[in-house]
């Protein structure tokens, strides 16, 4: 299972990969040729992965990403995974699956388990993000650098997504899906390793940042059976134009795979 909170039980250490392929420049040369491909036969999306150069405080993240082989991409789905998860897990979601039907160029990155924003041990996971991962994932799908994304993520990352497009705003995001995301009202509910303490919760509450969303495009997708389910009703009621989709399920893998491909139609809809 990826993306359990970690007041929730069976947390797990993250599973990532840190071996570096073919040296960390890559990352900052991939032309949109997209060198360092590693997908097989003449179907389905070109693949590739390799490794950020710089990290924002994180040794050797790994980044993956699918491309339409069939045509130019629409846009870019950026991927943002769940507590304890990697890059694979977009993949593994099947989100890589979407990309042909979809047109839409796919790309993910492990961020650790630090909330996806600067936190005090020095790492910065959201500026890697935006700094880092969109510039040279918009190259390689060959898509324009004032190209727009959508931010999509679940659980931890569903945060991270409503987190990035409130900072990023409408001039760079071109939607965001939410699926599952963990929200809590007060700082006194979120787990320790969520901030680093209540200045840290009201800075970056996705609650106080509700005027920061309004003009994006926001898709909040949630099992009725969710733990942050309240919280995510909420949320759909104080966003003016939210779509929201509350539906039987969990906080699992089986009901975040089950919305993939609405998703992604939604966010080439939206691009």
């Amino acid at each position: 299972m990826r993306g359990y909170a970690p007041a929730m039980p069976n947390d797990r250490a993250p599973s990532r990969r840190t071996v570096l392929l073919g040296g960390a420049a890559l990352a900052t040369t991939l032309a949109p040729g997209l060198a360092g491909c590693s997908s097989s036969g003449t179907s389905g999306p070109v693949l590739s992965d390799g490794v950020l150069p710089d990290g924002f405080g994180l040794e050797a993240p790994r980044w993956r990403m699918a491309v339409p082989r069939a045509a130019r991409p629409r846009g870019l789905v950026v991927a943002l995974h769940g507590f304890g998860g990697s890059a694979d897990d977009a993949f593994d979601l099947g989100f890589g699956d979407a990309v042909e039907t979809s047109r839409m160029a796919l790309v993910s990155v492990d961020g650790g388990d630090t909330y996806w924003h600067a936190r005090g041990d020095g790492s910065d996971t959201g500026a890697m993000v935006s700094d880092e991962l969109v510039p040279m994932a918009l190259a390689a799908a060959g898509l324009p650098a004032s190209s727009r994304a959508t931010f999509l993520g679940w659980s931890m990352g569903g945060f991270g997504a409503l987190l990035l497009a409130s900072d990023l705003g409408r001039t760079r995001v071109s939607g965001v899906v939410a699926a599952s995301a963990a929200l809590w009202l007060k700082g006194s509910q979120t787990p320790a390793r969520a901030y680093d303490g209540r200045a840290d919760f009201d800075a970056h509450s996705i609650f106080n940042r509700v005027p920061r969303l309004r003009g994006i495009p926001v898709r909040l997708d949630c099992g009725t059976s969710d733990p942050f389910i309240a919280a995510n009703r909420t949320l759909a009621q104080r966003l003016p134009g939210v779509e929201a989709h509350f539906t039987p399920g969990g906080h699992d893998d089986g009901f975040w795979s089950g919305n993939v491909a609405a998703e992604m139609a939604w966010a080439a809809a939206r691009t």
